[in-house]
């Protein structure tokens, strides 16, 4: 009788349950599999870096500029 009442959860979870394991299972084909990067492209890619050098505030000059 509990089933015959909530047969809409019943099957919400099973069709849940079944996407799920349908994504689980499924294989990813070579040609979508991304390709994997070498160290040595990364290392030799022209990277620009920044670096900003300052002093820091003391607490009295933190406190004046609130």
């Amino acid at each position: 009788m509990k089933v015959r009442k909530n047969i809409e959860g019943v099957f919400l979870a099973v069709a849940v349950m079944t996407t799920w394991a349908a994504y689980a299972t499924a294989e990813v084909p070579a040609a979508a599999a991304p390709a994997k990067v070498q160290a040595s492209t990364i290392a030799e890619a022209n990277m620009q870096v920044v670096v900003v050098k300052t002093k820091r505030l003391t607490a009295l000059e933190k406190a004046s500029q609130s």
